[in-house]
């Protein structure tokens, strides 16, 4: 098979348009006419991860945030430029896929919500066909406060939880978005959520929500680290016989001193 055969599936899941405006997914660099030998998945392109790709026989990366964020002005041996010619000069191919994939209805965040044991999910700003931002849901049995941040704790792996002031009543629909999802605050208080996990919020946007909903930071990598789970499921549905290698590097660019 070749590469344009995998980037079909990937957007027959996570159609390109579904995608935010300001959002740069979709192939990054490389051709998609060549034969696949293999796909490594992760959620950041680094010059470690491409090593690692060489390392591992794959000719094609396909990460969660675009490498090709921004314009580059140039291509010189620091930062992306250095990325992008050592993936050109291996043969790799690389591919994004970002709010497109956050945004389809069987994406990261219900990926999330189902880490998490949420039922009856729906989106949490839906969209047509029913995509759209976040996912909310509810708890099989309500949760105290100190059970929640420790079920979060577990089940991401987290060592340090931001949140703000009790909420006073116990925790039975939850809403959840991956990465920087504070922009949704606001939708999950309309849509009765008691809390609302996401992986950035800042500093000014935890203001005014004592009492009122639960909100709950986890650090952005955290939040979405099973996105790469979710692509291989995509493609080992698609292709039984690809090769498809997690990644092994933690690309988390934040450390926590504990």
């Amino acid at each position: 098979m070749n590469i344009r055969e995998i980037i079909d599936a990937l957007e027959r899941f996570a159609p390109l348009p579904l995608q935010d405006d300001y959002d740069n997914s979709g192939l990054q660099v490389g051709t998609t006419e060549t034969e696949v030998s293999g796909v490594l998945l992760c959620l950041d392109v680094t010059r470690q991860v491409v090593d690692e790709a060489i390392k591992n026989g794959c000719n094609m990366i396909i990460s969660h945030h675009p490498l090709l964020f921004r314009p580059l002005k140039k291509l010189t041996d620091d930062n992306i430029g250095s990325i992008v010619m050592d993936a050109v000069r291996a043969g790799i191919t690389i591919y994004a896929s970002h709010t497109n994939l956050d945004n389809a209805s069987k994406g990261v965040n219900l990926r999330i919500a189902s880490v998490l044991g949420l039922q009856d999910v729906k989106p949490l700003d839906e969209q047509p066909d029913g995509n759209g931002a976040g996912i909310i849901g509810t708890f099989p049995q309500a949760l105290t406060e100190q059970q929640l941040l420790a079920l979060i704790k577990e089940k991401f792996g987290v060592t340090c939880i931001r949140h703000n002031g009790s909420l006073g009543r116990k925790i039975s629909r939850m809403a959840v978005c991956g990465g920087a999802g504070a922009f949704l605050a606001d939708k999950a208080v309309e849509q009765g959520a008691d809390a609302f996990m996401t992986g950035e919020i800042g500093y000014h946007r935890f203001f005014g929500y004592d009492g009122v909903i639960k909100q709950i930071e986890t650090g952005h990598w955290e939040s979405e680290q099973f996105t790469v789970d979710l692509i291989a499921d995509i493609l080992n549905e698609s292709f039984p016989g690809l090769k498809v290698v997690k990644t092994a590097i933690k690309t988390n660019p934040i450390n926590y001193y504990i």
